[in-house]
């Protein structure tokens, strides 16, 4: 795993210990961020779901100005933790153990809205659709900005969830990449 583009260009990342995790395949990312941009001129993103932190951090390498991210295994947030420390990164990040939903009530209180939103749940929990929904039920997603979904190529998301249209969707083998956004974007 490494480091796609941008100030970080090649810079190995460790993946989390175990089977727990699912990291995004090399060639997948450069595909999300080939959707995406390629690179961004600031903006702040979340993670959510990090796993080895490894979407967040190639979004801060092409051009983000801070990435928030969010995992609730104590493998992954060790793994988060060693990648950005290795990438010179921490000042720019931000690292939480919570479960998807606290962590998304928690961002509400604090009045938080991103650019970008990463979203790589585990596939067997089907939870796309409603952590979708509830981003945009609370304005967690600026006017322009994107939520990027990743999940089994064998359960296709709605087009259409409240105000987020799908506006790009491709499919990697058994992986499925959406991209949402408002619809006057």
């Amino acid at each position: 795993m490494r480091v796609i583009a941008g100030t970080l260009k090649g810079r190995q990342l460790k993946a989390v210990p175990g089977s727990g995790t699912r990291p995004t395949t090399d060639k997948v990312k450069e595909s999300i961020f080939n959707m995406l941009g390629p690179f961004f001129d600031g903006g702040i993103g979340l993670d959510l779901f990090a796993g080895s932190g490894g979407l967040g951090i190639e979004a801060l390498s092409r051009g983000l100005d801070k990435v928030i991210f969010i995992d609730k295994d104590s493998k992954a947030l060790q793994t988060i933790k060693a990648n950005l420390k290795e990438c010179e990164l921490t000042e720019s990040s931000e690292v939480y153990r919570n479960d998807a939903n606290r962590a998304l009530k928690a961002i509400v209180k604090r009045e938080l809205s991103f650019d970008y939103i990463f979203l790589d749940p585990p596939y067997k929990q089907k939870r796309m659709e409603d952590l979708v929904a509830f981003i945009d039920e609370h304005n967690l997603l600026n006017e322009n900005g994107y939520v990027l979904c990743e999940y089994s190529s064998d359960s296709k998301p709605m087009n259409e969830i409240g105000r987020l249209s799908k506006v790009k969707e491709e499919v990697y083998g058994i992986i499925g990449i959406s991209i949402y956004t408002y619809q006057n974007s």
